[in-house]
Parts: structure tokens; sequence; C-alpha cells
């Protein structure tokens, strides 16, 4: 069945490439950013099954006002999906107030007013499907992404909650967590080169050094290769509310658990002495 999509973040990247492969099937696209012009190309190609809407996402007046407007144009919303973000590096020494709230306005309050715009519609379809992009940065952490890290596990923790508060609904939710894909001119983008920098301190050069050498060491996802792969996850009766995108990053992500497993079992002895004598009753 022809499905509606509303599709933040539409302008390049994964979210361009979700849109194109959308509209490519026959499927109808509310595609956002935040300047239409950047979505010219589509409605030249695509015509009436795209509905350019220039918005921002720290904007919640402006996302309920798209999201309204995605509704009363296409008649529903079938697969709302959360693409808008970026990413901002710096040591959390370096972060400035500023540099955190942006990134969590952009990341996490984005993302939360769209799912708050949509939901009223989704819930009285009793269908539809909330796709958030988080990130392999959202269940593992690295030096320098501090400020990333935090917007994309508040998402996963955020989305996991959700997830159990409108399944009754018949609403699904999934959390895509991509590893590197070759977004950039067909190359890994370097976090260290294309995110957004905070103040330097020469007190971390030596680690950013380090980490330099490192950047786009994983191999490239194809980004039309990972819009395919949307197309079944939305397709799927029964979808996963995690999945991860790419190669790559499993392996670190096993480990990453196991070591935190290991962690918990290896104190529990403390952790049963904070919990104190066990009261009665």
């Amino acid at each position: 069945m022809q499905k509606v999509w509303f599709v933040t973040g539409s302008s390049r990247g994964l979210g361009r490439h979700f849109v194109t492969a959308a509209l490519s099937r026959g499927d109808r696209v509310a595609a956002t950013a935040r300047s239409t012009a950047s979505l010219k190309e589509l409605v030249d190609v695509h015509g009436d099954a795209v509905l350019p809407l220039e918005t921002d996402v720290t904007d919640r007046a402006a996302v309920f006002e798209s999201v309204r407007r995605a509704k009363e144009h296409f008649g529903r919303l079938d697969v709302i999906v959360n693409n808008a973000g970026y990413a901002q590096i710096g040591a959390v020494e370096e972060l400035t107030e500023q540099d955190l709230r942006d990134q969590l306005e952009t990341n996490l309050f984005g993302a939360v007013w769209v799912v708050q715009a949509a939901l009223p519609y989704l819930r009285e379809q009793r269908s539809g499907h909330i796709i958030q992009l988080s990130s392999a940065a959202g269940v593992i952490a690295m030096p320098l992404g501090g400020a990333y890290h935090a917007s994309k596990w508040a998402l996963e923790g955020l989305n996991e909650a959700l997830a159990g508060e409108v399944a009754e609904f018949g609403v699904k939710v999934t959390i895509v967590e991509p590893g590197g894909f070759a977004t950039r001119n067909g190359n890994n983008p370097d976090p260290l080169a294309n995110g957004h920098m905070a103040t330097t301190d020469p007190a971390y050069d030596g680690l950013r050094e380090r980490l330099g050498a490192m950047a786009g060491k994983m191999p490239a996802g194809d980004p039309a290769a990972a819009a395919q792969a949307l197309l079944k996850l939305v397709d799927s009766a029964g979808p996963p509310l995690r999945v991860l995108f790419g190669k790559g990053f499993h392996p670190l992500i096993q480990q990453a658990y196991a070591d935190r497993l290991k962690t918990w079992a290896d104190w529990q002895d403390l952790s049963i002495e904070a919990h104190g004598p066990l009261q009665a009753g």
C-alpha cells in the first residue's frame, strides 16, 4: 500500500536518500529542510508526490505547523522519520553552554516536537511507524563526542519509553542506529573534520591527534542501500525496536555490552552493600 512519509533533514545525507527511495517506489513524502531550495530537484522529478516544507526542527510551532500541513495535504501520515541532526565535537571541558544547548535543541528537542506533533494523527488512525535516527554513538561513546552522545543516548531512552506508550494505539517505534555512511562525496564522514567543533583547549590536542589518525577508518556504508533497508523496515509487520545499519560497529557494541555486564557482576558485592539491610514487610 502506498505510504505517506514525513521526513526531517531531507536536504542531504541519509535523509535525502530515504526520501528519494520512498518517492521512487510511488510513496508520497512531506520533506522538510531549513531551506526548500535544497528540495527543488525532488519537486522537479516527482511533482505533487513530494511536499517541500521549510522547517527548523528547533522551532516547536513551525514543526507543528509543518506536520499539520503534511496531514492536511496528503490526508494521512504513515511513516515519521526523525532524521534531522548534527554532531557537536569537543571534549566535555571544551563545550560551552551554548554548544551543548544547541546540540540538544536540534537532536533531542527537535525530535520530541515532531513526535508530539504527529502522534495525535497516528493515534486517531490507530496506525503509523515512527523511525528515530540514532547512531552507533547512541549505544557506545568515544572521547570528544560527549555532547553528541548525550543527545543520542537521550533519544534511545526516550524512544524506548515512547514505544511502550503508543503500542496500544497501533503505532510502532524503531530506533535506527547507523554506523558510518558515505554521505559526503562518496566518503565516510570524518566527525573531527565535518562536525561542529568546540573551541579547542591545547590540553586535548594529543587526544585529537590520536583520534584523528583513527577517524574515517571504519568501512563506509552505501546510503542508497541504507534507504532500501529502511523501506523493508517500514514494510515489516513486526519491526524491531532497535536495528543497526551498516557493518563494523556490531563487534564493538557486543564488546561494550559484555564489558558492562562483567563490571556490574564484578562489583555486585558492593552493589548489595549499597542497598543496606533488608527491611521487613
